[in-house]
């Protein structure tokens, strides 16, 4: 579906085989809120942008990469959200000093919440990275005293 001087938008099944996920994935995500498909065809049909492309994309990276799970990746979409709002606004042109420091202000807040939540996720994964090292250690002195007792057996 084209309409004249938009992007050709993808059918749910083009989309899910671009973003490398299933549809069913696709209307999941839908119904999670975490993506809404750019336009519908006359009979109802989903239809996905490049930026739907995208945004799926974001998702798959916070889940994969991050380990983020999908309610997580809802906030932090969210707050993705409001700051590009907030971005939109501020290089309007149109906001006077005042609201400009406001929406400053309110970036912060939204950018210092997104650091927790990744600084907490870092921690577990440090905290699981620790488990694995100490674990790592106890094997190789174990190993070590096998070593040493057929050694001395011999």
């Amino acid at each position: 579906m084209t309409t004249p001087g938009s992007e050709r938008l993808l059918t749910i099944g083009q989309a899910s085989t671009a973003a490398a996920v299933t549809p069913r994935t696709l209307r999941y995500y839908e119904e999670l809120g975490l993506l809404r498909p750019s336009g519908h065809s006359v009979r109802g049909a989903r239809r996905y942008s490049e930026l739907d492309l995208a945004r799926i994309a974001r998702v798959r990276e916070l889940q994969q990469l991050m380990g983020f799970n999908l309610e997580e990746i809802g906030q932090i979409l969210s707050a993705e959200d409001q700051l590009e709002r907030i971005r939109r606004e501020y290089r309007s042109g149109q906001p006077t000093s005042r609201r400009r420091r406001e929406l400053l202000a309110e970036a912060i807040v939204i950018n210092d919440r997104l650091r927790e939540q990744v600084r907490h996720k870092v921690s577990r994964i440090a905290g699981f990275l620790e488990e694995l090292d100490a674990k790592a250690v106890r094997y190789r002195v174990i190993v070590d005293e096998i070593d040493r007792g057929a050694v001395s057996q011999a």
